[in-house]
C-alpha cells in the first residue's frame, strides 16, 4: 500500500508544476516561497504571487503536518477527545485572484489524512467564483472537471458537483459563493477502490488545475473593463472572504491544528468591499450573474 510519504511528496511536486504553469502564463508575476516547520510536527511550503500581468494575488499551498490529534478534530471525526491518536495531514490549497474582474476567481485543494488508528481518506475539489458569470466559460470549466472524473467513475461528477453546490453555498445570504464545480471529501478504502485508486483520482484532479485556468489566462486577461466592474469585483470578492471565515472547514481545520496562519489565510484577496444593503440594478449584468449563484445548475 502507498506509504503517506509518497503522497506527500506527489503534493509537492504539483504545487511546483503549477506554480511554473501560472509564471509562463501570467509573463511577468514570480512566486516567493517562504518555508515554514509547525511546532508541532511538519510544516511546508507557502509560494505567493503579486502584482503580475494577470495575477493580482495568488497563493500555491504545500503542507505535510503531523503529531497528536487536537480535540476539535476527533471530536468533529465523532472520536473520544480523550484519545491519544496522532494523525497526518498533507496536500496542496490554490487560491488565486485575478486582476481583470472577466477574470474568475479559482480555488483547489487536494488533501490525504491519515491516523495512528489506520483511519484513512482523500478529499479536496476544484470550484469557480466567477465576478461576471459567463456561460461558456462556466461550461467549460464543468466539461473539465466531468472529463477527469469520468475516467474513474461516471457517478463521480454528478455526485461531486452536487457536493460542491452544497458545500461552496453561503448561508446567511443564501447563494452559492460562485459556480461550483466538484467537492468530495472522506473517500476511503469502500465500494472497491483501493488506496491506490483514490489517489489516481486525487493526481487527476490535481492536475487538471493549471491547464483550466491558463485556458482561462489566456481568454479574459485582456478584456477590456471599466471602474464600476472593478468597484463590482470588489464586492464580489467580500462575499469570497464571508464564506473563507465563517464557512470553509479548510480554514477551520488549520486554525483547530495550529497551522500557520499566514499560509492559512493567503486565500484571501488583496482587497475586498463591503457597501451596505448593496443591490445590482436590475437588468444589469451584476444582477444577471447574481441570479446565476444558486444550487443544481446544470452548465453542461
Amino acid at each position: 500500500m502507498i506509504a503517506k510519504e509518497s503522497i506527500g511528496d506527489w503534493f509537492k511536486t504539483l504545487q511546483a508544476g503549477i506554480c511554473d504553469s501560472l509564471e509562463v502564463a501570467d509573463g511577468l508575476g514570480k512566486f516567493a516561497s517562504d518555508i515554514w516547520d509547525r511546532p508541532g510536527g511538519g510544516g511546508g511550503i507557502t509560494r505567493v504571487i503579486t502584482n503580475g500581468r494577470v495575477i493580482e494575488k495568488g497563493g500555491v499551498n504545500f503542507s505535510a503536518v503531523w503529531g497528536k490529534a487536537p480535540v476539535p478534530v476527533l471530536k468533529s471525526l465523532h472520536m473520544d477527545p480523550a484519545s491519544e491518536l496522532s494523525f497526518y495531514a498533507t496536500g496542496v490549497s490554490i487560491v488565486i485572484h485575478p486582476i481583470n474582474p472577466f477574470m474568475p476567481i479559482i480555488h483547489m485543494n487536494v488533501r490525504y489524512f491519515e491516523m495512528t488508528d489506520g483511519t484513512w481518506w482523500f478529499g479536496g475539489g476544484i470550484d469557480l467564483t466567477p465576478h461576471y458569470v459567463l456561460k461558456d466559460d462556466a461550461q467549460y470549466f464543468h466539461k473539465q472537471l466531468k472529463t477527469a472524473c469520468d475516467r474513474h467513475d461516471a457517478a463521480f461528477y454528478p455526485a461531486f458537483k452536487k457536493w460542491a453546490d452544497e458545500y461552496f453555498y453561503i448561508r446567511h445570504r443564501k447563494e452559492t459563493r460562485g459556480i461550483g464545480g466538484i467537492f468530495f471529501d472522506y473517500l476511503k478504502g469502500t465500494d472497491g477502490f483501493t488506496k491506490e485508486s483514490r489517489f489516481a483520482f486525487v493526481k487527476d484532479v490535481g492536475l487538471a488545475f493549471a491547464p483550466i485556468y491558463v485556458h482561462f489566462m489566456n481568454k479574459n486577461a485582456d478584456l477590456p473593463f471599466h471602474e464600476e466592474q472593478k468597484n463590482w469585483q470588489s464586492t464580489r470578492r467580500g462575499r469570497y472572504v464571508e464564506f473563507n471565515l465563517v464557512w470553509d472547514r479548510g480554514t477551520k481545520f488549520g486554525l483547530d491544528t495550529d497551522g500557520r496562519t499566514e499560509s492559512i489565510l493567503m486565500s484571501l484577496p488583496p482587497m475586498a468591499t463591503w457597501a451596505y444593503m448593496h443591490q445590482p440594478a436590475e437588468g444589469s449584468e451584476e444582477a444577471k450573474t447574481v441570479a446565476l449563484l444558486k444550487q443544481g445548475i446544470d452548465w453542461i
